[in-house]
């Protein structure tokens, strides 16, 4: 997969740089070839001497360098290549690709690429957690740039959360995956995410508190890996990602038809909150008070199991079944005995208690439970969460 690929590497500045050593030693004991291009501040944290013994090549750093444009001009060397990863990307570089700036090197040559291109984002929790920086983000993957990270964990500046650029393991995945066109290509995958909205009357409705954060992680995540991707959704807080087919709902009976509407799929993956109940008598116009002061006779009927429907079909139920169990106590033994009763083929379980900040947080700690057991992951990001369920996901289907 890597051997005779051509790998143009970004460094920013940022203190994660260091790994970028170590990264540009796996590409090449894999047979892939690097271009470096260090960005100014790239070069307070490591030195192009020590990259470019490593790379086996020179070391890009000068827009106007007279001698590299005459030996390969930057137009040249931005298209080149197989893939242009940027690791780490700093919340400077993302800001300057989110509006197509080209000040510098770097800058310009992601600019001017029509090269696919991978960032590993690296930076304070705080500007991670930025607004500015999340809607760069956003208009990044709507641009069609593939993320691999960040991971949460302690950083160099003493602070604790999501922000780590993604360790060279993962960021080898995410390379082989670009390179292959991604272990998902051909593959469809049926996603759900967000609230249901149950009406009481034309204004007033039934919920809950979920954003559809990870849901819409998850689907771009699979998305990523090359994946035909149909994302359900309820009316959730967070806009959906590029890339994949959307379909918006408001009702668990209206989600459970675009889901059956979206059928055959390779897997299916239900990370939508849906309520369980619905308002029967749900009124046609807007219920008013009265002068008795006495609350409207409210009667309920149970939803549609959407995950139970899917994973007890017959011919043309998906190879992959996957559940999420969002719980407040008993964790494991609520979603162990879900996972078997619903007849999926895993649960993704967590804990939402109002304590842990999961449910509307960027956060989440799950466990993934099988046949084969549980396996419980640390405190990640929800992308980060994503990255790793998507990559399990390619290799069960493979």
């Amino acid at each position: 997969m890597f051997t005779g690929k051509r790998i143009l590497l970004i460094v920013s500045g940022g203190i994660a740089a260091y790994k970028t050593l170590d990264l540009i030693r796996r590409l090449r004991e894999r047979g892939a070839a690097v271009t470096p291009v260090l960005t100014r501040a790239a070069q307070e944290f490591v030195t192009p001497l020590s990259v470019s013994a490593l790379a086996g090549e020179k070391v890009y750093r000068d827009l106007f360098d007279l001698t590299d444009e005459a030996e390969m001009g930057h137009i040249q060397l931005s298209r080149a290549a197989d893939l242009v990863v940027v690791a780490p990307a700093t919340a400077n570089l993302m800001a300057r690709m989110a509006g197509g700036l080209a000040d510098d090197l770097a800058s310009t040559l992601l600019l001017a690429t029509d090269t696919p291109v991978l960032i590993a984002p690296s930076m304070n929790v705080r500007m991670w957690e930025h607004p500015a920086t999340q809607r760069n983000l956003d208009q990044l993957r709507a641009d069609g740039i593939a993320v691999v990270g960040p991971d949460a964990g302690d950083m160099a500046c003493g602070e604790y959360g999501p922000g780590r650029m993604a360790e060279v393991p993962e960021i080898l995945t995410a390379i082989a995956a670009a390179l292959a066109g991604g272990p998902l290509a051909g593959r469809r995958i049926v996603v759900t995410s967000g609230p249901t909205h149950e009406p009481i009357d034309p204004v007033r409705y039934i919920a809950n508190r979920s954003s559809g954060a990870q849901g819409t992680a998850l689907a771009r995540a699979l998305a990523a890996l090359g994946a035909e991707v149909v994302f359900v959704t309820g009316p959730a807080d967070v806009p959906p990602p590029a890339g994949v087919q959307v379909v918006a709902v408001d009702t668990a009976r209206e989600m459970l038809a675009a889901v059956q509407d979206a059928l055959p799929a390779d897997a299916a993956v239900f990370a939508a909150a849906v309520a369980d109940w619905r308002v029967a008598n749900a009124a046609a116009q807007k219920i008013k008070k009265d002068a008795t002061g006495a609350p409207p006779a409210l009667k309920f009927a149970q939803n549609p199991d959407i995950l139970a429907t899917v994973a007890g079909m017959g011919p043309g139920r998906p190879a992959l079944v996957v559940g999420f169990a969002a719980e407040t106590d008993e964790v494991l033994a609520h979603a162990t005995a879900k996972r078997a009763r619903k007849g999926c083929d895993w649960i993704v379980a967590n804990d939402v208690s109002p304590a842990t900040g999961i449910m509307g947080g960027t956060e989440n700690e799950v466990t993934l439970i099988t046949a084969d057991g549980a396996e419980t992951w640390p405190r990640l990001s929800k992308d980060a969460v994503a990255t790793r369920l998507a990559a399990r996901i390619a290799e069960a289907l493979s």
